[in-house]
């Protein structure tokens, strides 16, 4: 079943061959519409979903047909409304998130996750996540009344990490270790809880020294992408290859082991001085 970064992604490629069989290139396009060249560009790389009245605008501009104009708009719904999927399942419950979470990791065999704006999920101790969850409830204007329930299973989550046959690889930005999503206390014990699962069986945990712009986990043969309004899940074969050589080239310089320890008493001092 195409998935929505897939979908997005071939609508991008239609708007692109409809410009250019109607011999109009990009930067004139952006000018007769008033837009920054960037936006176009955007769009044609399937980066940023149009409004409705932005695809208009565009179809208009390179002389597309009522009927395909129509047809793209009706593809542009559907895609807005997978788009919107995420933020859904959320509004069901927070805890309803995290056990559709924990089904898909008690599945899978391989995990590799690569976070830089927080601690993941499957190493947060109560108290952070508790901080994390209520903080994208508040952003995404959800109900509060669910964090701890939903607290409690991402903590159940966990023992995943205990159960051999699963093999578990998570790198962390060292500035996701510095960022105070919570009180000084609470990093610091966050801290040393990461300290603690390095070195279980099946378990690698790495940190890098430098911010890198995205975050994503792979489970088994799926990418999901999260960002702060949404989620994105990539099941295409060629892409998920992708983002299995990037992880592996983010694991070539990451730090593990004693260097892993070492960065994060440096980060822990930050929180306990």
């Amino acid at each position: 079943m195409p998935t929505y970064e897939t979908r997005r992604l071939e609508f991008a490629d239609r708007l692109v061959s409809l410009r250019m069989a109607a011999d109009v290139q990009a930067k004139d396009l952006a000018a007769a519409l008033g837009w920054d060249a960037s936006k176009v560009s955007k769009i044609e790389r399937g980066r940023q979903t149009p409004s409705d009245a932005d695809l208009v605008a565009y179809l208009g501009e390179v002389g597309t047909s009522a009927d395909v104009v129509d047809g793209l708009r009706e593809q542009l719904r559907e895609l807005r409304i997978m788009q919107a999927a995420w933020r859904r399942q959320l509004r069901g419950g927070q805890r309803a998130r995290q056990e559709q979470d924990a089904r898909e990791e008690s599945a899978a065999t391989v995990i590799r996750a690569v976070d830089v704006m927080a601690v993941p999920g499957l190493l947060q101790i109560a108290d952070y996540a508790r901080s994390i969850l209520t903080t994208q409830a508040e952003l995404l204007d959800l109900p509060t009344d669910d964090v701890d329930a939903a607290v409690r299973t991402r903590m159940q989550r966990q023992h995943i990490l205990y159960e051999p046959g699963r093999r578990t690889e998570i790198l962390i930005a060292e500035s996701a270790l510095s960022t105070a999503v919570c009180p000084p206390s609470v990093m610091a014990a966050q801290l040393d809880r990461l300290v603690s699962v390095i070195g279980l069986p099946d378990v690698r945990i790495g940190i890098l020294p430098q911010y890198l712009p995205v975050g994503y986990w792979i489970v088994d043969d799926a990418v999901y992408v999260e960002h702060v309004a949404g989620e994105l899940r990539i099941d295409d074969e060629e892409q998920v290859a992708v983002y299995n050589r990037l992880t592996d080239r983010l694991w070539r310089v990451a730090l593990e082991d004693d260097d892993a320890r070492a960065a994060i008493a440096s980060c822990r001092r930050q929180w306990t001085a």
